[in-house]
């Protein structure tokens, strides 16, 4: 699969490369776009006071911009947190999008938004500060709406950005769960295989 993996709102880490590092040994093509330009934090906090200085439509932008040349592939769009967010908002915008996959985060839906039978899976802890059961509640029944094939996976006791082995919300066990179902999620969306070309029948019958 053709991915398009955003960060979270702590900046392209390691943990980002590593992640994309983990797909392609898959057999997945993968892109990390830089939408802080070089900047990573080391607090949340830090990293939204950066993210809200940009301006979530700036953010769009070069997050769009990054996609365009890959979007005719049909991509799987992916990410982190904030970057689940930016991947969701893409993911519903391009009808070319071969899957939806949102780890530890989610975005606002338009009213008229329409995924017609995209798959989509979500990762989030169980519970999460930034993704609310009543928000999360509110998000399944909308997507669903558009039309869109949804699974949601919760992981109790886990903290919310727990896939990042350099933060204090990793949880190892939760991760590598995580991972298991994801890639087997991605793995569902390849395509078939092209079905062998018959040999012509031949005439057996003697002359």
């Amino acid at each position: 699969m053709n991915i398009m993996l955003f960060h979270s709102t702590y900046g392209l880490r390691p943990a980002v490369r590593q992640a994309a590092d983990r797909l392609r040994d898959a057999g997945h093509q993968v892109w990390t776009p830089d939408l802080f330009e070089g900047r990573t934090f080391d607090t949340v906090e830090e990293g939204m006071a950066h993210q809200d200085g940009i301006g979530r439509e700036e953010l769009l932008k070069r997050a769009v911009l990054a996609a365009a040349p890959y979007s005719g592939r049909g991509l799987v769009y992916a990410g982190f947190s904030l970057g689940a967010s930016v991947a969701q908002t893409l993911a519903l915008g391009d009808d070319r999008a071969r899957g939806l996959l949102l780890l530890h985060g989610t975005s606002d839906i338009a009213p008229n938004a329409r995924a017609d039978g995209l798959p989509v899976q979500l990762h989030v802890a169980e519970p999460d500060p930034f993704e609310t059961d009543d928000w999360l509640s509110a998000w399944y029944l909308q997507m669903g709406r558009t039309g869109a094939d949804v699974e949601v996976h919760r992981y109790a006791g886990a903290g919310h950005l727990y896939t990042d082995p350099g933060l204090p919300d990793y949880d190892a066990e939760a991760a590598e769960a995580t991972w298991r179902v994801a890639l087997g999620f991605l793995a569902s969306l390849e395509e078939p295989p092209e079905p062998a070309e018959e040999s012509p029948e031949r005439d057996h019958t003697g002359s």
